[in-house]
């Protein structure tokens, strides 16, 4: 197999030559950041449409995007570097070195919502508004992002045979991604691995949770049940293919992926709110309850 190649044995496709970078003059682009600059650019154009189609200030979510992606590569950064201290202790000088990776999606939530916050009391809008239009321009980005991994020949899974096999030449891929159960199936005159492309998983299945996000945002019943529906959907979808992956960022030296964690945590809270808030809303309509307006996002 060659080493640029990335092949779907079981759908008949070859891709001959996929690139992780090019060059411009004497500068070389990693085709991961220009698909993730593109998944970033395209996510705040959907939300400051639909920021835009509901009254909320003209192109508020384009003053929001430069604080958003600092403290966003920022939280993500700390996020990886905080459940990846046995290593980064011993190599301090590595801390703001994202140039080999070492960012993680939670963290660029965290650092994306607290910063919406802060920056929604002081432009004086809702939060809750602007966080049920947030998400889907996020959930966009991500969609997107994830195909950054595929150039770059990483968030793979265990090994498989099944229709969505992916074949990755092995020195093309960290060795460290390369798990017992992968290492078993490479066999003499093998030069490649075969693996779940779990980057294709989350990527399809963030598209669902968009299309199902973008279907039912008129009929919502109250402000933040959009972004309850990101926070549950894209917990229990993280949850499912972060068992999969052979990157996972473990909680200390026990075997509990921090997503896997934090994915069924975040599921079940939204679960929970989404039923508590309806049932006050239920109570507010019954006679002699008191009814309030919703605002429309």
């Amino acid at each position: 197999m060659d080493r640029m190649a990335i092949d779907f044995p079981n759908l008949g496709i070859h891709l001959g030559y996929v690139p992780k970078s090019f060059q411009i003059g004497s500068f070389t682009i990693a085709m991961y950041g220009i698909i993730i600059a593109t998944g970033v650019l395209l996510g705040f154009m959907l939300a400051n449409r639909e920021g835009n189609a509901v009254g909320m200030p003209k192109d508020i979510w384009w003053d929001f995007s430069l604080p958003a992606i600092i403290f966003s590569v920022l939280g993500a950064r700390i996020y990886y570097v905080v459940f990846s201290w046995d290593y980064y202790k011993d190599h301090l000088n590595e801390l703001l070195n994202i140039r080999q990776g070492g960012i993680a999606i939670y963290g660029a939530v965290i650092g994306g919502f607290l910063t919406l916050f802060i920056f929604s009391k002081i432009r004086k809008v809702r939060f809750l508004q602007m966080t049920d239009v947030g998400v889907m321009g996020l959930l966009l980005g991500q969609i997107i992002g994830r195909w950054g991994n595929f150039t770059n020949r990483e968030v793979f899974g265990g090994y498989t045979d099944n229709l969505f096999a992916m074949r990755l030449p092995i020195e093309m891929v960290r060795q460290s991604d390369i798990s017992p159960d992968i290492a078993a199936h490479i066999t003499e005159g093998i030069n490649y691995i075969q693996v779940h492309p779990t980057f294709l998983y989350e990527s399809f299945f963030n598209l669902l949770l968009l299309i199902a996000m973008l279907l039912y945002r008129r009929h919502k019943k109250f402000d933040g049940e959009i972004c309850l529906m990101y926070l549950g959907g894209y917990g229990i979808i993280r949850f499912v293919v972060e068992g999969i992956r052979t990157d996972r960022l473990l909680i200390g030296h026990t075997n509990i992926a921090v997503s896997q964690l934090l994915g069924i945590v975040l599921f079940a809270a939204a679960v929970v709110t989404e039923i508590i808030v309806r049932v006050r809303l239920a109570k507010q309509k019954e006679p002699g309850g008191r009814s309030e307006p919703r605002g429309r996002s």
